[in-house]
Formats: structure tokens, C-alpha cells, sequence
């Protein structure tokens, strides 16, 4: 198993998907997740320091554990099925340990609130982790993102239509 910390949250400009990126901390692995607005939105939220007037469902989840005994004590992205990502938050009550099946971006969410490590099994990392070619490539690359986005959708065919 490898610890992973939370690079970014992207959004594609073609969509209203947001991916999130784990971090591998001993390499230069990236993890990108696929997630939902909402979710990327309460991650992002908290990661900000900023403040929601209610509680959010993630808030909620993590004052029931507290109020309850117990404390999310780790994260694990646990398996990747039919380009499906699985996760599971491991609870510590007591001398007990739960292991609750959950989405990887819910458990994401968990977990920036609880301030507990997260993992990715070996075998989703290799078979789903990203090398850069090359580090400054892949600065370039962040900085410009938008703009190759852009150029990809553009129609030069349509330009000579304007005139």
C-alpha cells in the first residue's frame, strides 16, 4: 500500500466533471479519480478553510463517528473493477476496527475532515498511476491546460467563414 496526499482538484472544461489527483508521497505517481461536482466542491471547501453556514453531508458523517466514539483513522482507495474506483474508510472504535465500503471521492471528502491518511493498494496504483515523462513537461503542461483544451476544439475551417 502507498500514502497518497491530494495534489488537485481539475475540472474539465468540457464537462462539469472534476477529477481529483492523489499524490503518491514517495514517487512522482499521480492517481487521477474521476468525481462528481458536489464532492469536489466539499473537498475543495475544506481544503480553502472555508466556512459553510450548515453542515455539509461529509461534516455530518464525521460528527456522528466522533459522537459515537469513535475516529476515521485511514482511507483506502482499495480496488479498481470496470474502470470503477472502490473505496474503504477504516474506523477505529474503541480496540475495534470497521471497515465501511465507500465511493472514493466521499471517502476523499472524510478524510480532509478527519485529518487521517490516505492509502491506494499497490495493485490500483500500478495499474492505474501516472508518471510524468518529464517534470517540467508536465508544469508546462498544468500551466497551458486550459489553453490545449481550447486549441483542440477549435474548427480553423470555421474562421474563414467569418470574414
Amino acid at each position: 500500500m502507498v500514502e497518497v496526499k491530494i495534489e488537485s482538484i481539475r475540472v474539465s472544461l468540457m464537462s462539469q466533471h472534476r477529477v481529483v489527483i492523489l499524490k503518491e508521497l514517495e514517487s512522482n505517481r499521480y492517481l487521477p479519480i474521476w468525481i462528481d461536482p458536489y464532492v469536489a466542491d466539499a473537498i475543495t471547501i475544506h481544503l480553502q478553510e472555508q466556512q459553510s453556514p450548515r453542515p455539509l453531508t461529509h461534516d455530518l458523517a464525521l460528527k456522528i463517528v466522533d459522537e459515537l466514539g469513535g475516529k476515521v483513522d485511514r482511507i483506502i482507495v482499495s480496488e479498481l473493477k470496470n474502470d470503477v474506483f472502490y473505496a474503504s474508510v477504516i474506523l477505529k472504535v474503541g480496540d475495534r476496527e470497521i471497515v465501511v465500503d465507500a465511493r472514493p471521492s466521499d471517502a476523499v471528502a472524510l478524510a480532509v475532515r478527519a485529518d487521517c491518511p490516505i492509502f491506494v493498494e499497490n495493485e490500483v496504483m500500478d495499474k492505474a498511476g501516472v508518471i510524468p515523462d518529464d517534470e517540467d513537461e508536465s508544469v508546462k503542461d498544468e500551466d497551458l491546460g486550459a489553453f490545449k483544451d481550447f486549441l483542440g476544439e477549435l474548427n480553423l475551417d470555421d474562421l474563414d467563414k467569418n470574414e
